[in-house]
């Protein structure tokens, strides 16, 4: 039986292309662990405690849209970090977000626009499940260079008025995932404003939200209302993997216009896999409490600071505004990957795996992602044989 040919060209995901690339080899010193995006700050203490309390819940089929409490507190949370007032109908739990940016496009997506086939933008690098999504739904995905010259964001006003008004959805990651630049206010009231122009779809992820250096960073959501925006414009994306360091959770929300909500929903009672009672609980929890996250950001930013002074003065570095990832430049980055794993042991990603030659080369090939999520010791010590191994 043949396989579908949408999914034919697809390469290994980044992870199995990295332990490809360098596990044939021996680690040239004690290995340190820079390339999963996966935090290990304390998760906030509470979790066991609410886990026992609802032990029970495993034995019940949990809400498929999410508890009443859930969905309310994650209300509350939006009003206080944004100022927005977001009713529970226009909230839609989920098992993780990778399964909220996958399923939009599935419930959203029309199959043409204009009599032809829809195209969703997608940033390049990007969070590969955008890509996957709009080959699910038979969509053209469209990959826009995120670059130094453009901010670190895609320059979705710079695309030919054929492809925008073809556009049925774009995604957008802010904080950016792994470049770290922030969609600034500007920046937002720009892209509704093409949507609105064009008629598609703003996807906004924003998972990595609660991790920044300075400011908080400024919401699609606020912006929206603040335009005037149709609240079914915009649809967006959070999660406690990063804000509360939950990723084993598998905890996040899709915030939308009610039609949009409704829709997803819909579709997730056919095919979604609903998160356990008792973790729901957890999660109502955690979006109620800040302590645990400003303790968490106040790591990340002591990092922010080590990697400032550690890499400073490497030609090229810029300082992430958020997130919790370096996008450092190299010649080449799967070369400079092995050469630090052979080396000095440090696991970094070479930036080629989270990006796509869409005809333009690829932009993520010259350089790699290096995740600021161990102690700050070992990040200072991984920092420091990077620099003494790529540039010196």
């Amino acid at each position: 039986m043949a396989a579908p040919a949408r999914f034919s060209d697809l390469p290994d995901y980044a992870f199995p292309r990295l332990r490809k690339l360098l596990d044939p080899h021996a680690p040239g010193g004690e290995p340190i662990a820079m390339s999963i995006g996966e935090p290990t700050h304390p998760m906030p203490p509470f979790v066991g405690e609410v886990i026992a309390a609802n032990l029970g819940g495993f034995s019940s089929y949990p809400p498929n849209e999410g508890t009443p409490e859930l969905l309310s507190a994650i209300s509350g949370w939006l009003g206080r970090r944004y100022d927005v007032e977001v009713g529970t109908e226009r909230l839609l739990a989920l098992n993780g977000t990778r399964e909220g940016l996958y399923n939009v496009a599935m419930a959203l997506c029309p199959e043409a626009k204009q009599g032809q086939r829809p195209v969703v933008l997608i940033p390049n690098p990007f969070y590969q499940v955008y890509m996957v999504a709009a080959l699910s739904v038979g969509a053209e995905p469209v990959f826009v260079p995120a670059t130094q010259a453009t901010g670190h964001l895609p320059d979705y006003e710079a695309l030919p008025e054929e492809i925008l008004d073809r556009t049925a959805m774009a995604y957008i990651c802010s904080p950016a995932n792994p470049q770290g630049a922030v969609a600034d206010r500007d920046y937002w009231s720009r892209l509704l404003r093409l949507a609105e122009r064009h008629d598609f779809l703003v996807l906004a992820d924003e998972c990595y939200s609660e991790v920044y250096r300075d400011a908080p960073p400024e919401g699609v959501l606020t912006v929206a209302r603040d335009l005037g925006i149709d609240a079914e414009r915009v649809v967006t994306f959070h999660s406690l993997s990063k804000r509360s360091n939950l990723a084993g959770l598998r905890s996040g929300f899709a915030a939308g216009g009610p039609q949009a909500i409704a829709r997803m929903r819909q579709l997730r009672s056919y095919a979604g896999a609903p998160l356990p009672l008792p973790l729901q609980r957890v999660a109502e929890r955690a979006w109620s409490d800040e302590g645990h996250v400003a303790a968490s950001r106040a790591l990340y930013q002591d990092k922010y600071r080590i990697a400032d002074e550690v890499l400073g003065d490497v030609p090229g570095y810029a300082p992430p505004q958020a997130g919790f990832f370096l996008w450092l430049p190299v010649e080449d980055g799967e070369a400079a990957a092995l050469k630090l794993w052979q080396a000095a042991g440090v696991r970094v990603l070479p930036g080629a795996y989270l990006a796509k030659d869409a005809g333009q080369g690829n932009p993520g090939q010259g350089y790699i992602r290096v995740a600021l999520v161990a102690g700050a010791n070992d990040v200072r010590r991984g920092l420091g044989l990077i620099r003494d191994v790529l540039y010196t």
